[in-house]
């Protein structure tokens, strides 16, 4: 039986979620409540539209000679694509059958039994971290911290590669104090292969409006190229591969 999941939607050449052109399916549902979130309209697990696996590949198909040639891949996100990892398991499977390489963009936000099988045929990791300080981690996101340092524990454990995401969100996420201890945590972990520091935008407040909702980080301004210059310089100094 072809297994069904829900998505939000596809993104057919991606250029920034994993090596080479990727098509990048957004799943839906998701734990997380990120006070930035642009892609609001993803929490909601029974929204979005079903789909199966095979059509999902039939689709991919359609761009496989440029995919294929760039070494790019296929990218499941979201959402949360670790709350339906029996489904992106099944579809990575299949593309990987096909020669393309597979990345999960993900929180972390897992139990560990839940997303192992699903990274046995994953070959690259995005993990998107909020924050370092669990305080500041449940404000942004409504959530602690435990089960994603669990998780990064769990990938170094078993060698996967790992491109580790942050935001920078002025007033938020760039303490120095902050920004310090998370590039502390992460010189201890020899799978990273690469950090990428990002700037806060407000593209998806529109979503928030349009679902009634007021848009929690309305009228925070977006960061300065000074502002990521010096986020990305405390990094450098550890040491880490920058983006």
């Amino acid at each position: 039986m072809d297994i069904k999941g829900r998505i939000h939607s596809v993104e057919t050449m991606g250029t920034v979620d994993g090596p080479g052109i990727r098509y990048v399916i957004f799943m839906q549902g998701c734990p997380l409540r990120c006070i930035y979130c642009h892609n609001r309209d993803s929490w909601d697990p029974r929204g979005g539209r079903e789909i199966t696996v095979d059509e999902l590949v039939e689709d991919i198909n359609k761009y496989l000679v440029f995919i294929k040639g760039s070494g790019g891949g296929v990218t499941a996100t979201g959402g949360e694509p670790l709350m339906q990892p029996e489904f992106v398991r099944e579809l990575f499977i299949k593309v990987r059958a096909m020669g393309l390489n597979t990345a999960v963009d993900t929180s972390g936000f897992i139990d560990i039994d839940r997303a192992e099988k699903l990274l046995e045929v994953t070959d690259l990791v995005l993990l998107s971290i909020k924050h370092v300080v669990e305080e500041r981690h449940r404000e942004i996101t409504g959530v602690g911290t435990r089960k994603i340092i669990s998780f990064l524990n769990y990938l170094r454990e078993i060698g996967k590669p790992v491109w580790i995401r942050y935001l920078i969100i002025p007033g938020y996420t760039d303490d120095p104090e902050d920004l310090n201890r998370l590039a502390l945590m992460l010189r201890d972990y020899d799978n990273i292969e690469l950090v990428d520091i990002l700037p806060y935008h407000d593209m998806g407040a529109y979503k928030w409006e349009e679902l009634g909702y007021d848009y929690p980080l309305k009228g925070v301004a977006v960061p300065t190229k000074q502002d990521m210059e010096r986020a990305k310089a405390v990094f450098r100094r550890y040491g880490l591969p920058m983006g």
